[in-house]
This record gives C-alpha cells, structure tokens and sequence, in this order.
C-alpha cells in the first residue's frame, strides 16, 4: 500500500470514530471529556474534517492527489503546532502532547515521504 492510501485510510478511521463517539475519539488522544464536555463538539468537528480529506484524497489521482496530499501535510502541520501549543500552556497533558505532536509530525513525515516516492515513481 503506498503511503498517501495509508494515510487516508487512517484519516478515515481516526475521523469515523471521533465522529461516531466523541468521547472514545478523546480517549483515543488522551484527554477527558467527562472533564471537558465541549470536546464532543470538537471531536465531531475534527472527525468530519478528517473523513473529508481523508475520502477526497484517497479517491484522487495525479496532480490532484499530490496537492491535497500537501493539505494534509499543512493540516497535520497545524495539528502539530496547536498540540505543542495547548501543552506548552498547560492546557492538555504532556503526557496526552507528546504523543499528539509525534503523530501529527509523523504524518506530515509520511505525507513528504509519499510525495518523494511518487516524484522519484514519475
């Protein structure tokens, strides 16, 4: 499976259950939402964003794909920053951040990776 698919197809499943179950969408990520009740709304907000972009990309090709490929990786991007962010401030736990910003930079990883595969690929 090349990368950019994997990507989407996590996308999709990371957003189906935040969307579905916010709270076990919370869970996924560390943080309380017995605790924070509005990350219910959030988490259906993030999870409809992540299914989108992870549909959209998975069913394109050429020229579009390597460009919503590069959305993904700003998105991601911006996940990363927010994460270190809201930790930085104490907003969530470090222990809930780490893991945020690695993963959010790993897909942005992933996302250059594909696209340096794919150039090389032609």
């Amino acid at each position: 499976m090349d990368p950019v698919t994997g990507l989407s197809l996590g996308r999709i499943a990371i957003g189906a259950v935040t969307l579905a179950a916010p709270d076990a969408g919370a869970k996924l990520f560390a943080l309380d939402p017995q605790g924070n009740p509005q990350l219910g709304f959030m988490g259906r907000l993030f999870g409809a964003r992540e299914i989108a972009l992870g549909a959209v990309t998975l069913v394109s090709k050429g020229a579009l794909r390597r460009n919503l490929t590069l959305v993904g990786m700003a998105v991601d991007g911006a996940d990363a920053a927010s994460a270190v962010i809201e930790t930085s401030q104490g907003s969530i736990p470090k222990m809930a951040g780490g893991p945020m910003i690695g993963v959010a930079l790993g897909a942005v990883a992933a996302g250059g990776a594909a696209l340096a595969i794919n150039r090389a690929n032609g």
